[in-house]
């Protein structure tokens, strides 16, 4: 699992992974502006009151909140995008580090896009419902495992699903469920950290492109 990661954090930092990356963040950032632009201009059209100063803080209130959301949110909508370019990040591992290996077939935009929003909104649905946790002190033990669960059985099933039909990637997951929990621990990890954690789905597909490519060369 070290090396694999390793291997992830050089891809990473490559040129190729880079222009990936600012695509998806950028895309993240264009969708939160869009959001603060049409709540902004939601408040000035309906909360029309008669007191100047509740308006304002209405506004600064909403302003804040709006902030405290893309903080907390960016992982997850960053993930949403980056299953757009999922196909790219392990094409672009696989011709780097595997290149006498049969390349991938790529998942097609419609199947990449479906993918990225059910990670995106899973990552999303975990997060919610782990956050009370987080006032005992158990909780971030638990959002860890739960986001090493979530981390390594979405983003190896899409892998394998390059290389296999779903059934049979479902099957491997299933074979190896132990080594790919543990394999999640990592990204999960890091997607608890300010600013690194939207380095995550980015690290995580060329993560577990190696990790796919350890385990498919032990069961061959």
């Amino acid at each position: 699992m070290l090396s694999a990661a390793f291997k992830a954090l050089n891809d990473v930092f490559s040129p190729g992974f880079r222009a990936i990356l600012w695509k998806a963040l950028g895309l993240t950032i264009a969708l939160f502006i869009a959001l603060i632009i049409a709540i902004e201009a939601a408040i000035s059209v309906f909360a029309a009151f008669p007191w100047p100063w509740l308006t304002t803080l209405l506004a600064w209130a909403t302003g804040l909140g709006l902030f405290a959301a893309f903080i907390f949110l960016m992982a997850p909508v960053t993930a949403l995008f980056a299953g757009l370019f999922l196909d790219d990040i392990a094409a672009l591992v696989e011709r780097r580090d595997y290149p006498d290996d049969p390349p991938g077939k790529e998942a097609g935009f419609w199947i990449s896009l479906l993918m990225g929003v059910q990670f995106g909104l899973l990552m999303l649905a975990v997060f919610a419902i782990t956050l009370p946790l987080w006032f005992f002190a158990i909780g971030p033990a638990i959002m860890v495992a739960a986001n090493a669960y979530l981390l390594g059985r979405e983003f190896f099933t899409m892998i394998a699903m390059r290389h296999m039909p779903r059934r049979e990637a479902a099957r491997l997951r299933k074979a190896n469920a132990g080594r790919i929990f543990a394999a999640g621990i990592i990204p999960a990890l890091l997607a608890h950290v300010p600013v690194l954690n939207l380095f995550v789905p980015l690290f995580a597909t060329a993560y577990f492109t190696h990790i796919y490519k350890m385990i498919a060369a032990e069961t061959q």
